[in-house]
């Protein structure tokens, strides 16, 4: 019962940090329905800039996230503003965001492994070493800041998009992004400001995974596809199934690699994935798009 119990513990750990990492993926494809295969190397992107960061002035990757954060902000913002915007209206819109995401991923991929090479990366600040005990139980300093930051900046989010003007405008678009227009919003600019929020996320993320796994260039690619399975098992566009799931996940992952090894961990992911296609293509929290 204890050990099953440690595995729980450490499982919603780092299922907060999944949360973060697919949070603003599915908001980007909720908002503007792109396929972004390049989130997880814009993730590892705002990880080797948290690393530079603590390797060149020393500075903690949590207050990092007060650069990382603006930084993929206002990326965001120019990425769609130059790649995405002028071909909202497509009718191959999604099919056109795939093959340009895909290929921004290795982009950013190539470029990381030129200016770091292709080793592994860690930032390792004092709190990366140690963990917290409590009675017959503990947890790694790390991935519990890294739980609590993660959860505040996903409440913080969904708090935005529930209670602002701008948040409804961003609510109404996932909704119907016609009849959101027709009504007076800026579905443009709506678009815009979320992929950039999306980022932000994005380099928040990358900040914290910074100090709770290792990374190189090419880590991405394992990446998109578990962020991939989190945001369409909770269903495509809800937060709140993003975080569902990404607990789920991680937890049942925590005991595949716990009793069958490490190996095994990644097959939990997909094969989630494939049940929920066979069963409830929507997700758990999407709705059913009647034909």
């Amino acid at each position: 019962m204890i050990q099953i119990i440690q595995i729980l513990i450490l499982g919603v750990a780092l299922g907060g940090v999944y949360a973060l990492m697919s949070s603003g993926m599915t908001l980007i494809f909720g908002v503007m329905r792109i396929v972004n295969l390049a989130h997880s190397a814009f993730i590892v992107l705002a990880a080797y800039l948290t690393f530079w960061m603590f390797k060149t002035f020393n500075l903690d990757p949590i207050i990092s996230l007060v650069i990382t954060m603006p930084v993929m902000f206002l990326l965001g913002m120019t990425y769609y503003k130059v790649l995405f915007s002028s071909r909202a209206d497509n009718p191959r819109f999604t099919d056109i965001t795939v093959l340009v995401t895909f290929a921004t991923g290795l982009v950013i991929e190539g470029v990381l492994a030129f200016i770091f090479t292709g080793i592994y990366r860690q930032t390792t600040p004092d709190y990366a070493k140690h963990s917290f005990t409590f009675g017959q139980f503990y947890i790694p300093q790390s991935q519990l800041f890294a739980l609590i930051i993660s959860i505040v900046l996903i409440i913080g989010l969904w708090l935005f998009l529930r209670y602002t003007r701008i948040g409804n405008a961003i609510r109404a678009t996932i909704q119907n992004r016609n009849a959101a227009q027709v009504v007076g919003v800026n579905v443009n600019w709506i678009s815009t400001l979320s992929f950039g929020i999306g980022l932000a996320m994005a380099g928040a993320a990358g900040s914290l995974l910074s100090f709770v796994f290792t990374f190189y260039p090419a880590k991405h690619v394992a990446w998109i596809g578990m962020i991939m399975c989190l945001v369409v098992l909770g269903g495509m566009g809800s937060l709140v199934g993003a975080l569902v799931s990404s607990m789920i996940l991680a937890t049942a992952a925590a005991f595949v690699n716990f009793y069958l090894g490490p190996a095994y961990s990644p097959i939990t992911f997909y094969l989630a994935l494939f049940l929920i296609l066979l069963f409830r293509p929507q997700g758990l929290f999407g709705k059913k798009v009647e034909g």
